[in-house]
């Protein structure tokens, strides 16, 4: 994998995170609520028009090339299914903590709540690394289906979504006592299994071509899982939800004109 833009590519999530977690050196203790909204909304749009053109269409063209026909359909629609299950198992068998928490309910040592805290992160971050390893990887042994556009622009999207994980992990940590080095380096962790989930990912796509549209959709699945599980229902609480919404539009029809029109 010697192309840089690939490289480049399944860092940018892990900066989105980490750029979050150096808020703990300009905060004093959490980061603005209307900012979180909109940044939200913004990705949850950015993901969602993502896991439709750069996800599922692809897949479906994939199949389609390979000689499905009219049951183009049945990898990605298998895949998503997966993707989906495979993150409500998640959510179901792991510590659980939605963007908004500062901290999950359970054990109450501070050392037992931080595990918890960014296990419970960097679990969630997985498939999101997944999602951005399947997608370079169909564009570097696809063909045309994925473009390089697309594929960053999923990537941007991910790090925005990113950007209020990386906080809730170092600002609840840096409340507590911990220094913001360590709170720094504690919410810049949780992001590091992007990066590896997506070169693992990489990888092995290149010896699993025939099964890349389960792979597309799986992750399709996925993102559209932790978009309405996690992140709309944070973004709509309190007063102001309109400002998700409209940062939802504005990131989903801006990630549908650069796919459509620089793909």
């Amino acid at each position: 994998m010697s192309n840089i833009n690939t490289w480049i590519g399944i860092l940018i999530p892990f900066i989105g995170t980490t750029l979050g977690s150096a808020m703990v050196y300009m905060m004093k203790d959490k980061i603005n609520d209307l900012l979180q909204k909109i940044l939200l909304g913004f990705a949850s749009g950015v993901m969602m028009a993502a896991s439709v053109w750069s996800l599922l269409v692809p897949a479906m063209n994939m199949s389609e090339e390979a000689g499905l026909g009219k049951l183009s359909f049945l990898p990605a629609a298998v895949g998503f299914m997966i993707g989906i299950g495979a993150l409500l198992c998640i959510d179901r068998l792991t510590p659980h903590l939605h963007l908004g928490e500062d901290k999950p309910e359970g054990p109450k040592t501070s050392l037992e709540r931080t595990t918890m805290m960014i296990l419970a992160v960097a679990i969630h971050n997985l498939p999101e690394g997944m999602a951005v390893g399947v997608v370079f990887a169909g564009m570097l042994v696809g063909g045309d289906s994925i473009s390089l556009s697309a594929a960053f622009a999923l990537s941007i999207g991910i790090a925005i979504q990113n950007f209020p994980e990386g906080a809730i992990i170092s600002m609840p940590l840096r409340a507590e006592g911990a220094s913001k080095n360590k709170a720094f380096a504690y919410g810049t962790l949780s992001g590091l299994v992007e990066p590896v989930g997506a070169l693992i990912t990489i990888l092995l796509a290149n010896i699993m071509v025939p099964i890349l549209p389960y792979l597309l959709s799986f992750a399709a699945g996925a993102m559209v899982y932790v978009i309405v599980e996690e992140i709309i229902p944070e973004a709509s609480e309190g007063e102001h939800s309109n400002l998700a919404t409209i940062g939802f539009a504005i990131g989903f029809v801006i990630m549908m004109a650069m796919d459509v029109a620089l793909g």
